[in-house]
């Protein structure tokens, strides 16, 4: 009998320590520091295609040019996430399905967003126009960082101020990568 309660107790201390380390994991901040969401943010017109315009290159995007992003809401109220981009060097398309939710209320541009089960990353909407035709996109640290556009361009006016932006958020925008679509 002892010998199953030490048993016992081990597995309990066990499972309360992956616990503590289960709620550190989901308990780790989204947004970078001093970062600010926007808000109020409608969820209803962000859906919808959006063409990437400059990022922070990234290794699940590198060497894809024409990217685009769609969102569409799931019927859970989730949103479903539909990343692609073309791949010129191999002449062939790439796609990652994947699902976002807001971190706390919806009309706070604060997301998660996961391409793998379980795992999620930061995805925060921190400049958008009144009629959510352009969007500045930071992921959970200053080394992600996205322009989007409804077209595949941004008019000059757009960029210099979503530059501003994010170089005052403490972005190295001189790293962005300028994306060409021609397909």
């Amino acid at each position: 009998m002892m010998g199953k309660l030490r048993v016992t107790t081990r597995n309990f201390l066990l499972l309360l320590y992956i616990c503590v380390l289960m709620i550190g994991f989901l308990s780790c901040s989204t947004i970078p520091d001093g970062v600010t969401a926007v808000r109020p943010f409608n969820k209803e017109k962000y859906l919808g295609k959006w063409y990437e315009i400059a990022r922070l290159d990234f290794k699940y995007e590198r060497g894809l040019n024409n990217t685009t992003a769609e969102y569409s809401l799931n019927p859970d109220g989730t949103i479903k996430v539909i990343n692609r981009g073309y791949n010129p060097k191999k002449g062939e398309w790439k796609q990652a399905n994947g699902k976002a939710k807001f971190v706390g209320n919806d009309n706070i541009g604060m997301l998660k967003v996961s391409f793998f089960g379980p795992f999620y990353s930061g995805y925060n909407v921190i400049a958008i126009d009144p009629d959510y035709r352009y969007a500045l996109v930071a992921g959970a640290s200053l080394k992600l960082l996205w322009i989007l556009s409804r077209e595949t361009r941004v008019p000059d006016d757009i960029k210099i101020n979503y530059l501003k932006i994010a170089k005052d958020c403490g972005y190295k925008t001189s790293d962005l990568l300028w994306i060409v679509h021609d397909k």
